[in-house]
């Protein structure tokens, strides 16, 4: 038996920083972050990585993940019109207003749709500069990141067909936009991805009445990147989802949260280490 403990490597992007400011940073900011901006950016970052990995002892590896929030949906504007707390106390637990629909798993809004464009735009410069794209790519099974996803990379040629993984949505339970439509719908309406083996047709984990808490956020986080450190050989990972399990994996690595916008990418490489249970 074994057990992985993962860790951050810093100094590599802005937002590395302890007292990164996500506000000014901002969602997608220039190189994504990278604080190196000569013209080899990016060749100098794969070398560094490659070193890391090179030089590591049994049982240890680094990988550099791409963590993409979601561009807006209607949830959002709608905890914005209501505020945090009537949104969490009433609003939530209604598929809509009247006015807005954002249960259950709601759309892009129009904003959202062009928050992904704009990520993609960003791909597309640093693709000049060596940017290495992502050779294993993951979503959540909402369609807001897997719609999130497609404009992102529309046009540009990852090597890979996106997995839905039931581990990467978001906190469930309570607020109808967390809960997912079927297996079959989600293949029918998104067929440019896969699904994992063992994936419900319907989500079971959902519930009217119990909200995921932050612990069991954190332990799901755990398993995406148990899953990809141990299935996985590829060193640039893209995971597309949310904001409570992109904190989640924050947690797994020793990170503080960070409140990436709508839209935003943050970057982030995690060493693993792998060791032995008696």
């Amino acid at each position: 038996m074994f057990d992985i403990e993962y860790e951050a490597v810093s100094g590599f992007f802005s937002q590395d920083a302890v007292d990164a400011d996500p506000v000014a940073i901002g969602a997608v900011p220039p190189r994504f972050g990278l604080l190196d901006a000569s013209p080899e950016r990016w060749e100098t970052l794969k070398s560094a990585v490659k070193k890391l990995n090179n030089d590591s002892a049994s049982g240890v590896s680094y990988k550099l993940f791409f963590l993409g929030r979601h561009g807006q949906g209607y949830h959002n504007v709608a905890e914005t019109k209501y505020g945090t707390q009537a949104w969490d106390d009433y609003w939530s637990k209604l598929d809509g207003d009247g006015e807005l629909t954002w249960g259950p798993d709601p759309l892009l809004t129009p904003l959202g749709e062009s928050q992904a464009n704009d990520a993609r735009g960003k791909w597309e410069t640093e693709l000049h500069h060596g940017i290495p794209l992502p050779e294993k790519a993951f979503s959540s099974p909402l369609q807001r990141a897997m719609r999130t996803y497609l404009l992102t990379f529309d046009g540009i040629a990852v090597p890979c067909k996106p997995m839905v993984l039931e581990n990467c949505r978001e906190e469930y339970g309570v607020h109808t936009c967390d809960k997912r439509h079927p297996l079959s719908w989600i293949q029918f309406n998104y067929p440019q991805l896969l699904v994992e083996d063992g994936f419900s047709e319907q989500d079971v984990l959902w519930k009217p009445d119990t909200r995921e808490t932050k612990a069991e956020v954190n332990a799901r986080a755990k398993q995406v990147l148990d899953g990809i450190f141990t299935l996985e050989s590829s060193t640039y990972i893209s995971i597309t989802a949310h904001g409570g399990i992109i904190n989640g994996l924050l947690a797994c690595i020793g990170r503080n949260a960070y409140s990436l916008p709508t839209g935003g990418v943050l970057p982030v490489v995690i060493k693993s280490v792998r060791r032995e249970q008696n």
